[in-house]
């Protein structure tokens, strides 16, 4: 629904385009896309994480019936939220999902299987993969568009590019070109003061009043500014809130959360192996932290479990 945030510009959308699937906002099935021929689909912004079979095969569907391809958000460019499960099981998680979670009421221990057999017949719903994927490591993209969700003016200079390349015929860009973002990182965009200050404790932002113009890092509050590619105008770090790292990795940056460790190591004052790990025991959840919207596009894409 982030394409609905550009306003008025969805106006330019509905006048030169027609709408081939939009399962959340009209009645479209995916039979019908399957009788399209390939390559009639003159742009797909896919969205989502590659989590079960359904999503794997529209992926391959819309992969083979699109000129274009993006990976449109944080989801379906590195995985996100959904791909921290790689931490666990699908077992696990449905575990906790159907049975132990405080408010399921699942006396029986049902949990859902591919396969149902009713009375009418057999009911089946798509089989959930041990390990969620992103969308350029299922198929071939063209484009990524960042973001958790991507900002809406950001969204409305892809579209209206687009609509004005294929209107002119002016040649698109190059394949794998990450739309409406920098080659820079968060911290080059953000305005706030920085200096050399070493820390002693992370803590967590509610926690202090902060510095509106101070770094954040330099004030204990873990920011991933350092490991994330700029664009979206450090609107959260402007607004006080460290940012989480939703743009994905700078350019020549191979892993997100490897280049977090270097920027927290580079602000810990000690060099006492003891202190070094009694500060880094104050990070929550370091690895959920550094890899919240990147796992599965990480080196270590998934916990060996």
């Amino acid at each position: 629904m982030a394409i609905l945030d550009i306003e008025d510009k969805i106006l330019n959308v509905a006048e030169f385009f027609d709408l081939a699937l939009w399962p959340c906002a009209a009645d479209f099935k995916y039979k019908d896309v399957e009788a399209m021929p390939d390559k009639s689909i003159t742009l797909t912004l896919f969205n989502g994480a590659i989590r079960n079979s359904e999503n794997y095969e529209l992926a391959c569907l819309l992969r083979e019936k699109s000129v274009v391809l993006c990976a449109f958000g944080s989801c379906a460019a590195e995985g996100c939220i959904p791909g921290l499960a790689n931490f666990t099981t699908k077992e696990a998680i449905c575990d906790y999902a159907y049975i132990q979670s405080p408010s399921t009421v699942n006396p029986e221990g049902i949990i859902p299987q591919p396969v149902t057999k009713v009375p009418e017949g057999e009911i089946t719903i798509p089989v959930m993969w041990n390990t969620v994927r992103s969308l350029p490591q299922v198929v071939d993209v063209d484009y990524i568009v960042p973001g958790c969700p991507p900002q809406s003016d950001q969204i409305a200079d892809v579209v209206l590019t687009v609509i004005d390349i294929l209107k002119n015929g002016k040649p698109l860009p190059p394949k794998g070109t990450v739309l409406g973002a920098t080659d820079k990182s968060c911290c080059d965009e953000c305005t706030r003061e920085r200096d050399v200050k070493k820390i002693k404790k992370f803590i967590r932002p509610f926690e202090i009043i902060t510095d509106p113009d101070l770094c954040l890092m330099e004030q204990g509050i873990v920011c991933c500014g350092p490991a994330t590619r700029a664009g979206c105008g450090a609107k959260c770090v402007s607004a006080g809130v460290p940012c989480r790292g939703c743009y994905g990795k700078p350019i020549n940056i191979r892993d997100q959360g490897a280049k977090m460790v270097s920027a927290i190591a580079s602000v810990i004052d000690s060099t006492d192996p003891e202190e070094i790990e009694r500060i880094i025991a104050t990070i929550p959840d370091p690895v959920g932290t550094f890899y919240r919207f990147s796992l599965p596009d990480s080196m270590l894409r998934r916990a060996q479990v």
